[in-house]
């Protein structure tokens, strides 16, 4: 399955690509197929995605704001420009400290 909001070869500026919207989480494909997906994602503040697992490693890249994220009971506070990898079948989960955006790439494993 494959699932694309942006053509091939376009120049995509990361902070643009999503829109805040008060008390929500927005998100917004880039590329979906069977080896993985990438999305976008606008996070209000005080939004949260509460704790769960992902049969597949995820890399949580903050483009703009701040969040806490949590990988196995332990927070870590992000900023722009940070990232942090999320392994496959441990517990995550993150919270909004401020209006922020991430690209969340998962990759999942043969």
């Amino acid at each position: 399955m494959t699932a694309n909001n942006f053509n091939n070869s376009e120049i995509i500026n990361t902070k643009e690509a999503v829109n805040y919207s008060e008390g929500s989480i927005v998100s917004r494909i880039i590329r979906k197929n069977s080896s993985g997906n990438v999305t976008l994602f606008a996070f209000d503040k005080g939004q949260v995605l509460s704790e769960h697992t992902a049969p597949y490693d995820a890399i949580v890249q903050v483009l703009d704001g701040e969040a806490d994220i949590t990988i196995d009971g332990k927070t870590h506070r992000l900023k722009e420009g940070q990232f942090i990898i999320m392994p496959a079948n441990i517990p995550h989960g993150l919270e909004a400290v401020s209006k922020f955006k991430m690209m969340l790439t998962m990759i999942k494993g043969m």
